[in-house]
């Protein structure tokens, strides 16, 4: 069966539309705020396409991560498994991996446009308090300013200008290693902006350090996810290779010893991230498709569940080789997709609860708590893990606390990321007693019953 729609948007726009998980707005909307107010409608449910933008010629899709198991029907999995479908590409990729090919043309650079010239972009302003349009789901390539290692990864980019864009650069992550080490030589950082890709780049490009090492390039695990290798096509002006299969492609520069205001953006926190004088990034061209759909992201939902897969994935396959009792990890929607995780596991002795608390955090520096819980709660429920907290949890023996531990600069509770840590243990104790088995109830098949309503 053919992926190719793990690639291209526009199959998989065809395949959603299939499953039943696709909207068309065919009223027209203002990108300022109101299209963002259309699809937050839908959030969680079906994926949006504005087919008819204010001033523009080309639609929007908003959503496309915000259901999992409209996002397990584009993997053909249950979606339960996804996080493990993930995570077997991932390990793949590692020993065996598929690597991208390089050509001079393909869908994404059917069109040259001949100037630059952002403003004719359909990209939406979302929320109220936002300080303009920002280009938040595009995959951003680059190359490693020594070994020439290609990276990606998403970033949020206010439009200042025709040609000019004001990024945020997270601590830690590879793109800002990149661009202070070019810096530092006195070069910008050259870069391709790659808008409206299907899932199976976006993935890679979330997927954390921990599993994909600053010298391995990760595009190449959407090789892995679909099977044979992703297309690239060099670009215009620059030295960096854009996503052939891309709706848009803005090849770019991020320029060195510049900084200009950006913010406030409604980030994945759901609050505004302030504004501040960050990286600037100038568009020297656009290439696209003849009839390209522009792709943009809301935070909420969408960031929660594509961070939360990769994150998952990988976290799963770093902490079970350490605590073997671990069945799996969550991380949770009211933690944001960043900040919270529930480790299922299934107790062979006391004490793995704790170990597997510490190596989470290990593995997802981010995180801010974990919380552990035993193999018969639903780690995915909300009120499930509040059921265990409430009635396994024990704070005199089961709270730990990592005080001025690095965490996620975007939480407003840190101090710049630096923060307390909590780990609960909500697990009986093991062995489990007779007072900590659950009330279970006989499975009925009720279809079969005659019911009236």
């Amino acid at each position: 069966m053919s992926r190719k729609h793990l690639i291209d948007l526009n199959a998989c726009i065809e395949r959603l539309a299939a499953n039943g998980d696709l909207v068309r707005v065919r009223s027209e909307v203002d990108p300022v705020h109101e299209l963002a107010g259309v699809a937050y409608h839908f959030e969680g449910r079906e994926v949006v396409l504005c087919e008819r933008v204010k001033g523009h010629n080309f639609p929007v899709l908003v959503g496309l991560y915000w259901n999992r198991a409209a996002l397990a029907r584009l993997f053909d999995c249950p979606a339960a498994q996804l996080p493990f479908v993930v995570a077997d590409a991932v390990q793949e990729w590692q020993t065996r991996p598929i690597e991208p090919e390089v050509g001079d043309s393909g869908p994404a650079n059917e069109v040259v446009e001949e100037e630059v010239d952002l403003h004719k972009l359909p990209i939406p302003t979302h929320a109220l308090g936002d300080a303009g349009p920002y280009i938040d789901s595009a995959v951003v390539i680059a190359r490693d300013p020594d070994t020439g290692v290609r990276n990606t990864s998403i970033y949020r980019a206010l439009v200042t200008g025709p040609d000019r864009l004001t990024v945020q650069l997270d601590e830690g992550r590879h793109v800002r290693d990149y661009y202070e080490r070019a810096e530092k030589q006195g070069r910008s950082l050259e870069v391709t902006l790659n808008n409206g890709i299907g899932p199976a780049v976006h993935i890679a490009s979330a997927v954390p350090s921990s599993a994909a090492p600053i010298d391995k390039d990760e595009l190449g695990i959407a090789g892995n996810m679909t099977g044979e290798p992703l297309r690239l096509i060099r670009s215009q002006t620059v030295g960096v290779e854009g996503l052939a299969d891309a709706q848009f492609i803005l090849e770019a520069e991020m320029l060195p010893e510049t900084r200009e205001p950006e913010g406030p953006f409604a980030e994945v926190t759901g609050y505004y991230a302030a504004q501040d004088k960050r990286w600037v990034v100038r568009v020297k061209k656009i290439t696209r498709r003849k009839n390209p759909i522009w792709q943009t992201i809301l935070s909420g939902k969408e960031v929660f569940n594509s961070v939360g897969l990769v994150g998952e994935a990988a976290v799963f396959r770093l902490v079970s080789r350490q605590v073997r009792d671990v069945k799996g990890v969550y991380f949770s929607h009211g933690g944001c997709g960043f900040y919270h995780a529930v480790v299922q596991l299934k107790k062979s002795m006391e004490g793995t609860a704790k170990n597997a608390i510490l190596a989470t955090f290990a593995a997802f520096p981010s995180l801010k708590m974990v919380i552990a819980v035993d193999e018969d709660v639903d780690m995915t429920n909300a009120e499930d893990v509040e059921w265990a907290l409430a009635t396994r949890f024990r704070p005199e023996t089961g709270l730990i606390q990592i005080p001025a531990a690095r965490g996620h600069e975007l939480n407003p509770s840190t101090d710049h990321g630096l923060g307390m840590k909590l780990g609960l243990d909500a697990t009986a104790p093991c062995p489990r007693p007779l007072a900590f088995e659950r009330v279970k109830m006989a499975q009925v098949d009720v279809e079969k019953l005659d019911i009236t309503r």
